[in-house]
């Protein structure tokens, strides 16, 4: 199993040192513009193995003939978020970066399952199908799993109980028309509306479509990646793997919530090929009706790419 990640900024390095730590492939492969950067990550990296007990895997390079026949590319380049910026804020300058990448991708592992995991996500993974011009169930964007991580966060802190027991899910766009589902959130097995009131709720789904600004608001110069990192990982496990488990993730749709011909993040089972299929799950009218308008706003944006 060979695992490119392109991009060595802090999300690409964290998520190529999970993904050898976790023994999720034969190789990693690190690719980034900048000279010397992915080659001193990589060394960096492959000096814990004695101390982590993973087999030094991790190789850093500037050429992409080096990535040829990956199984999984995990595009993370792209400039990252800075104080007040919106991930749409994005949009023009990382949109020519996923280009070139994508462009580069196709030549090099024209069969390899595509995790997008630049910003701003929905448009991107568009955007990367598009250029690669892969089937579309091999591509993927990373973004729901990462929100309904956050969101757990949220509710555990909340109630101050483990994070490992609580189940939540967010579906549709990442950000603003994130589709939390309060339907299907427990905490300890007990529904979460339980639990907490309305008004609770509502703050910690608004705290969770924020969670990445905050994080940069702190963080000044730069935005997550520990967390995002983690999302990655454990998407590439399953489709390493060949596990089908669900995940949310941003996926082509094709009729599932009567949503078709659009990227929007939805459960799908990941597996070897890519997404296995999209998990139907049983939501309420205002749940499908936010995850309509998130679907819509992705297209209405990934139509105006063309003009990007």
């Amino acid at each position: 199993m060979k695992v490119t990640i392109v991009g060595s900024g802090f999300v690409g390095a964290t998520t190529a040192m999970r993904v050898a730590q976790k023994g999720l492939a034969d190789e990693v492969v690190m690719v980034d513009i900048v000279e010397g950067l992915p080659q001193g990550l990589a060394l960096d990296m492959n000096q814990s193995s004695p101390v982590e007990g993973f087999e030094p895997v991790v190789r850093g390079t500037n050429d992409y003939a080096d990535t040829a026949g990956s199984d999984i590319v995990v595009i993370t380049a792209g400039l990252p978020r800075q104080p007040g910026m919106s991930r749409m804020d994005l949009l023009g300058k990382n949109a020519a970066i996923m280009r070139d990448v994508a462009e580069r991708v196709r030549a090099t592992s024209p069969d390899a399952v595509l995790v997008v995991v630049s910003n701003p996500l929905d448009e991107m993974t568009f955007l990367a199908a598009e250029v690669t011009g892969v089937p579309k169930e091999r591509v993927m964007g990373m973004a729901g799993t990462l929100d309904s991580a956050r969101l757990r966060y949220f509710i555990a802190e909340e109630l101050g109980v483990s994070p490992s027991t609580v189940e939540a899910m967010t579906l549709g766009s990442h950000g603003e028309s994130m589709v939390p589902l309060p339907g299907h959130a427990t905490v300890g097995g007990k529904p979460l509306r339980d639990l907490v009131d309305e008004q609770t709720l509502e703050r910690l789904y608004q705290r969770t479509r924020d969670a990445g600004a905050e994080i940069v608001g702190y963080l000044k110069k730069g935005s997550a990646y520990y967390a995002p990192s983690a999302s990655v990982a454990q998407m590439v496990n399953a489709i390493a793997g060949d596990t089908g488990e669900a995940l949310p993730a941003c996926v082509w749709a094709t009729g599932q919530y009567g949503i078709s011909d659009v990227f929007v993040g939805l459960p799908a089972r990941l597996g070897r090929g890519g997404v296995r299929d999209v998990v139907e799950l049983d939501l309420d009218r205002a749940e499908v009706a936010a995850l309509h308008e998130a679907a819509e706003g992705i297209r209405e944006r990934c139509a105006d790419l063309a003009s990007v």
